[in-house]
């Protein structure tokens, strides 16, 4: 694949949220599976004669020009390379950044800052003025009136540890804007929260740090920090109405500002409304990025939790509450049905209204598995890394193209044997098939029970990077990297076997390295995953990772709250099969392109093949090996033809001699035809998903509280990526050359 590395222009928004990248320069690079991102990161830093530490790399996934994707690891260009397995290139955009000065305030952050601005509650007689790091009873807190005993929660809300920041006059350039805000006795302000906004402001214009003297909802008096200088402000509400008047101002200064104060109150509202808009633009807008755009546009440094807290508060603004998105799941769940007449969209609560899960299915999706997939489906669990955690359950099948296709998914409060038996139960009662299914999935979490006891007649094949992770872990020897990646290679070996022998072969391999990994192999239910004893048809898929792209999905989404999350994987799927139904229209082959390469490949091997005709249906052909095949029954001895669906070179050369068409002895899901029908339907958009509930809703007396799981404090942990080599490599001693120590911490005697 070419990856088109383009550097040095600028993201422009079209009309319909798209992104396009214009101006800067392009150069191609040539990338493989085998490309290490190291690798990959110098070559490109090297092409634009740039600093590796400073360089971002991202990408957009195909189809989608809305959501830029990082490569920060090797796993993420991994994933880029197969993601774009259809092209032949790969757009790839490379952003500098300046490295930001490393006098990042070490001011500790408080827990209590975690809180929503919609949870936050305090007393009245709260009263703060904050020096540096220290409250003192000087400043109340704003509130609605002076009976109320709740903060007024339209109003910004400072926190109770105000954001002080160091300031660099020079980089200043977004402040200067700000320097009249603030004109004197007599402005007048809609309310307490713009004068306050204006006040702040009008600080970090003029480079100076106040503090109030009163402060609630209908008067704010207001003094220079520094010690004796007498700049202050006065307003209060004109009479029987909001707005907000200047009373009272000495303008003068006669400290030196912020030569002699540390910083300004730059609190989290703050910086939300700084950045809300650049937040919609890049929903991924990191921390780190918010502290460098600051101190550039407006000269003030904020630390990294600073930028961190004002996300969550802009996040919020703009996606509305997590909490209150739970409630808005009844009808939710109600408009996909009528959006999408034959979907099938269900809730379930706990006892005391807490969310427990959520199923969503798409006649679309439905009506296309039923019509063109093969009776096969992938199942597969990812954690969520948003507010209330959570886990995403998807349900997808290979379309006739070996491409992915999103069949169903839920959202649950945790992945266990309950959530995946009642999973399996609404996909039963979402699909009317009646011909046996076969599964591909974890045998862990229920699912070994609940498969067949739900899907009555249907096969279970187990994951096979599943059990290569038990085997590894479950192993009690020590063993080295490179002998552990020969024991994953000869198990890939035997599951990817067509006869026992050659099955059997593998394992003998595996026997000589290790008698443990032997009896574990010979002990997992290989009739489960291998292909030489499974009874039900999986066209050679032994993973299920066709989850993935749910995960992709999620990874983009899980930030959001859960109602906007789901209609983003919604809108995901719609994208999907409006692009891949347009795309197959211009299809002019009888076999998907896929398909039609595989077939091309068997049809070349099969021009030295012998056939010795036959009467009868039966038929012998030679070549490295003797093989028979019947042509009625779609069957040859090397159990090619019937584990893919397509003739295998020895059908393809009876065929041939028979003087009939290969095309009509390959399963009907291969073929254009139904591959069209696949993807046939259309999903609809869901209008107002995140309005509150109507009035007229037929679900608004359920209530849905968000479920007793919270994120747990600092940075969300990324998810463990399942590989072959999954093991890390062990030290060891170049004295003893014994595993887990090193030279310098062995026991052996010199």
């Amino acid at each position: 694949m070419i990856a088109i590395c383009q550097s040095g222009g600028e993201f422009v928004t079209n009309k319909d949220g798209t992104l396009f990248y214009k101006g800067g320069d392009a150069h191609a690079i040539d990338i493989d599976d085998e490309v290490k991102f190291d690798d990959f990161r110098l070559e490109v830093a090297e092409m634009f004669n740039c600093n590796m530490n400073s360089m971002s790399i991202k990408y957009f996934l195909p189809g989608n020009k809305k959501t830029l994707i990082t490569i920060s690891n090797e796993k993420d260009l991994k994933r880029m390379i197969k993601f774009h397995g259809d092209s032949s290139t790969a757009d790839v955009y490379v952003i500098v950044e300046e490295i930001a000065a490393q006098d990042i305030s070490n001011m500790p952050a408080s827990r209590s800052s975690r809180t929503t601005l919609s949870e936050t509650v305090l007393p009245v007689d709260t009263t703060l003025d904050v020096v540096g790091d220290t409250a003192q009873p000087d400043m109340a807190i704003d509130v609605v009136d002076d009976t109320n005993a709740q903060i007024d929660l339209t109003a910004d809300i400072s926190p109770m540890f105000p954001l002080v920041a160091s300031f660099d006059e020079k980089n200043a350039k977004g402040a200067q804007q700000w320097q009249n805000t603030i004109t004197g006795v007599g402005q007048r302000f809609s309310g307490v929260h713009e004068f306050r906004e204006s006040l702040r402001k009008y600080a970090i214009a003029h480079q100076f740090a106040f503090k109030y003297k009163k402060n609630d909802s209908h008067r704010v008096t207001v003094k220079c920090k520094a010690e004796g200088c007498p700049w202050r402000i006065h307003a209060s509400r004109l009479s029987t109405t909001q707005l907000i008047c200047i009373k009272k101002m000495n303008p003068t200064h006669t400290c030196e500002g912020a030569v002699a104060t540390t910083g300004h109150q730059a609190t989290r509202s703050w910086v939300a409304s700084i950045i809300k808009e650049k937040l919609k633009v890049f929903p991924n807008y990191k921390p780190k990025d918010i502290v460098n755009d600051i101190k550039q546009e407006y000269g003030i440094q904020l630390n990294y939790f600073q930028a961190w807290r004002g996300k969550e508060i802009a996040k919020e603004q703009l996606q509305g509450s997590y909490k209150e998105a739970y409630n808005q799941l009844p009808y939710l769940c109600e408009k996909i049905m009528e959006t999408n007449p034959g979907s099938l969209a269900n809730f379930t609560t706990k006892e005391d209204s807490s969310f427990h899960r959520l199923f969503v299915a798409f006649h679309a999706s439905l009506y296309g598995f039923q019509q063109g997939c093969r009776p096969l489906i992938f199942l597969d669990g990812v954690p969520l890394k948003s507010k209330y955690q959570g886990n995403l359950l998807a349900a997808s099948a290979a379309d006739g193209n070996d491409a992915v296709f999103p069949l169903a998914f839920a959202v649950v409060d945790a992945e266990t044997n309950d959530n995946w038996n009642w999973f399996l139960l609404q996909l039963k009662s979402a699909l009317s098939t009646s011909c046996p299914l076969t599964f591909v999935a974890d045998r862990q979490k229920g699912l070994r029970e609940s498969i067949p006891e739900v899907f009555k007649g249907s096969y279970h094949g187990y994951c096979l990077r599943y059990l290569t992770e038990e085997l590894l872990r479950d192993l009690k020897g020590q063993f080295s990297h490179e002998v552990k990646r020969l024991m994953v290679e000869d198990f890939f070996t035997a599951a990817y076997s067509l006869k026992a022998e050659t099955f059997q072969s593998s394992l003998e391999n595996i026997k000589s390295i290790s008698i443990e990994a032997y009896n574990w192999i010979a002990q997992s239910e290989p009739h489960n995953w291998a292909n030489a004893f499974f009874q039900g048809t999986r066209y050679n898929h032994l993973t299920s990772n066709f989850g993935e792209l749910f995960y992709s999905w999620a990874s983009e989404a899980n930030e959001l709250p859960i109602t906007q999350m789901v209609d983003v994987i919604r809108g995901k799927i719609m994208e999907l099969i409006y692009t891949r139904r347009t795309d197959s229209n211009h299809w002019l082959t009888r076999l998907t392109p896929t398909m039609e390469e595989k077939l091309e490949k068997e049809a070349h091997k099969a021009r030295g093949l012998q056939v010795l005709l036959s009467t009868g249906s039966t038929f012998e052909v030679r070549g490295d090996s003797i093989e028979t095949v019947n042509i009625d029954h779609w069957e040859c001895s090397c159990r090619g033809w019937q584990l893919s669906g397509l003739p295998c070179c020895h059908a393809i050369a009876v065929i041939s001699c028979l003087a009939q068409s290969m095309y009509d002895y390959c399963s009907r899901y291969y073929t254009t035809e139904s591959y069209r029908l696949t993807y046939s339907e259309s999903i609809h958009p869901i209008p107002n998903v995140d309005i509150p509930l109507l009035q007229d809703s037929s679900q608004t007396a359920i209530t849905v509280t968000p479920p007793p799981t919270r994120r747990p404090p600092g940075r969300p942990t990324t998810k463990k990526q399942l590989s072959l080599d999954v093991s890390k490599r062990q030290l060891q001693c170049s004295r003893c050359k014994g595993l887990g120590h090193n030279k310098s911490t062995c026991k052996e005697l010199v």
